[in-house]
């Protein structure tokens, strides 16, 4: 790495770590004022409300990092050639392409980071948010746990096991409920295929009923469908389920293998999986960006046009993103698809800006 390479890792590294402790301490604030009430309605101690959002920031990083790339590549090149220092390169012979060259490599880097944190990070300190939240301030008691691809629940009626619990869509897959009388003797089992909330009810599908009478041999009886007063509605089991966002790529893709294994719908963890993967790559792609919009500025005369083309580019791909995510999950796009389009769609973009720099 030569002495000009330094310099331009050196101004890019420097804004980078400036806009990122400026986003999340913008972050920070703005989540604390949305649960202040929660936590003086709890009394919440200070250490509580520290640890809480200490354990929230690897998240934070994790999910601001290619916006901050962006932001800090347009700021870098832009400030460079604001100083007439770009114009300096290129009469000295250095193509704009090489000068980009470091910053393309950092945001390789970033890449790798942003992998390793949401694989051995974010997974650990999701789950230890939220327990501070649901635990140690709401006071909350957890009724249940989660065993490879099983979750045990102790409901105020009976004992329930559920393969499957999607926080999103509110539904249950491979549903078992067991009904105890005082002695614990089974008085009840309910088999159902799936579950799903709706109007403030639970509808139980392809459902079989045992009834287990004392003294008699035990009664079946199978419906295709049936409303289920159930205490329970789908909050009491959010602390208990893992989400996606609470495992690695690793742990997914073993969950999603022994869910579908037993036949049960992984399209929603799918898109999750693939875009574990997905993610993280957007950093290079927010990094061609951020140069080739402050460097077709500077070539054009206008450092502002091309700051302003880079932002609204770059920040288009969460929407992007957002959308062909839920398309996938509602099984119009195939999984892979969705959580790569934003990638396939912008990496087009931004190697189309870039390709048209003056060098």
């Amino acid at each position: 790495m030569n002495i000009l390479d330094r310099y331009c890792a050196k101004e890019f590294l420097r804004f980078l770590a400036i806009i990122v402790i400026a986003f999340v301490s913008l972050y920070l604030i703005i989540d604390f004022f949305e649960k202040i009430r929660m936590f003086l309605s709890n009394q919440a101690t200070v250490y509580q409300m520290v640890s809480f959002f200490f354990c929230s920031m690897p998240m934070i990083i994790w999910q601001i990092l290619p916006a901050s790339v962006l932001m800090a590549a347009l700021i870098a090149f832009g400030s460079l050639s604001r100083h007439s220092e770009i114009i300096a390169m290129k009469a000295c012979g250095v193509s704009l392409y090489r000068t980009a060259a470091p910053i393309i490599v950092i945001a390789a880097l970033i890449c790798g980071l942003s992998f390793i944190i949401s694989e051995f990070v974010t997974p650990y300190t999701n789950q230890k948010a939220n327990h501070i939240r649901l635990v140690e301030i709401q006071k909350q008691v957890m009724a249940g746990a989660s065993r490879e691809n099983q979750i045990w629940y102790r409901g105020k009626e009976g004992i329930y096991n559920f393969k499957v619990f999607d926080g999103r869509t509110r539904s249950l897959q491979g549903i078992t409920i067991y009904y105890v009388d005082n002695k614990l003797h089974l008085v009840k089992r309910i088999d159902a295929e799936r579950g799903e909330w709706r109007d403030g009810k639970w509808i139980f599908y392809n459902l079989i009923a045992t009834s287990f009478a004392p003294g008699s041999f035990p009664e079946m009886q199978a419906l295709p469908s049936q409303v289920m007063a159930l205490p329970e509605h789908p909050d009491n089991f959010l602390g208990i389920q893992k989400d996606a966002e609470n495992m690695g790529y690793l742990e997914l893709r073993r969950y999603i293998k022994d869910i579908k294994s037993e036949g049960y719908d992984t399209t929603s963890y799918l898109v999750d999986l693939y875009g574990k993967a997905a993610f993280p790559l957007v950093n290079i792609i927010m990094a061609i960006i951020g140069l080739a919009s402050a460097l077709r500025g500077e070539s054009r005369g206008s450092q502002a046009q091309g700051l302003a083309a880079g932002i609204i580019i770059g920040f288009s791909y969460w929407i992007v993103f957002a959308f062909t995510v839920s398309l996938g999950r509602a099984g119009v796009l195939s999984p892979l698809l969705a959580a790569w389009s934003a990638n396939i769609i912008f990496g087009l973009a931004a190697g189309l800006l870039f390709l048209r720099v003056r060098t």
